[in-house]
């Protein structure tokens, strides 16, 4: 709901339903959802959506943009994109400039593989080396590592991967997908784009360097650069990389953004205290109350606890660590 409208196109590996169950994942859409409404679309070739277009990939990228923003009654947009999601953001802002307020790129590329005059790119001698070990991997989640260094390491993000990449594509078939991206160069489309552009990159990323979003920064004309602190490649959500990709499309921040911290929460609460007390009587009660705060304050004080709160018989604790 709201004055603004985003499309938003993620990298090429993925499934529209599998991926969201990680919840930075659903974190990153509900924060750009704050302040837009946002349709959100697959590339061809894998996870939920049909084959690859015959001809050239821009074409049914352009295609596809527009049908799928015609059909939810997008009348103009911002464009988010990612990764792959890039080229496909570029030859839409290209060609069909009218139907975009702007674009925003994030850990994007023009071209995956290296040039003479593209030094970013993937070496031709990696090309080979990179494709078998994507096949031979390929549903394992072992790519997390590369893809998310911040988040990898949390409980259940490996396995999510794998599920993702299992359900996008079959090993094969993410090797063609790759094989095509390593053709594809949208480089010839930069100096076209007239729509205000934001191009994010994260300068500690190992799957798509820093280069590719130097490089893009550079070719567009106009462009504003933002340069991370991190070496994530997925669109890890926090509140710089929102605050800049909000304020670049409505032109303030909303400041929502709430303080978190990293902490183990108690709470304690005595079984059966309502008989116990009708037992005891009132005045008894009172003391036994006093005397089993008395025990808990002092088990926190022992484990560096803060007691929070307290309510008749409960109590809430919490420890930074």
């Amino acid at each position: 709901d709201g004055p603004h409208d985003v499309v938003v196109v993620l990298d090429w590996a993925s499934h529209l339903e599998a991926i969201v169950e990680q919840p930075f994942i659903a974190e990153w859409f509900v924060a750009l959802a704050r302040f837009a409404r946002i349709l959100w679309l697959g590339t061809r070739g894998v996870g939920m959506s049909g084959p690859m277009h015959d001809g050239s990939p821009a074409d049914g990228w352009v295609a596809d943009v527009v049908t799928v923003m015609d059909a939810a009654g997008f009348d103009r947009a911002s464009l988010v994109s990612h990764g792959l999601g890039t080229q496909m953001a570029l030859a839409a802002a290209a060609r069909k400039q009218e139907r975009f307020d702007a674009l925003v790129i994030v850990n994007g590329y023009a071209r995956f593989a290296r040039a003479e005059d593209y030094p970013a790119g993937l070496p031709d001698h990696m090309h080979e080396p990179y494709l078998d070990a994507l096949e031979r991997q390929w549903g394992t989640g072992v790519h997390a590592l590369g893809l998310g260094p911040s988040v990898a390491h949390r409980p259940g993000v490996a396995e999510w991967w794998a599920r993702v990449e299992r359900f996008g594509a079959t090993p094969r078939v993410a090797r063609a997908q790759l094989e095509r991206i390593l053709a594809l160069d949208a480089r010839e489309v930069l100096s076209l784009i007239e729509v205000p552009t934001l191009v994010i990159h994260n300068r500690d990323n190992v799957f798509v360097r820093v280069g590719h979003g130097r490089y893009l920064a550079e070719h567009i004309c106009g462009a504003r650069y933002l340069e991370r602190d991190s070496a994530d490649h997925w669109p890890v959500p926090d509140a710089e990389l929102i605050g800049a990709i909000e304020e670049f499309i409505t032109g303030s921040r909303s400041g929502i953004d709430a303080d978190r911290e990293l902490a183990t929460v108690l709470f304690t609460d005595v079984v059966g205290s309502t008989e116990f007390a009708a037992e005891l009587g009132d005045r008894t009660w009172k003391v036994a109350l006093d005397r089993f705060e008395h025990v808990v304050r002092a088990a926190l004080a022992a484990h560096d606890g803060k007691l929070v709160d307290t309510a008749g018989d409960g109590m809430l604790a919490t420890f930074e660590r």
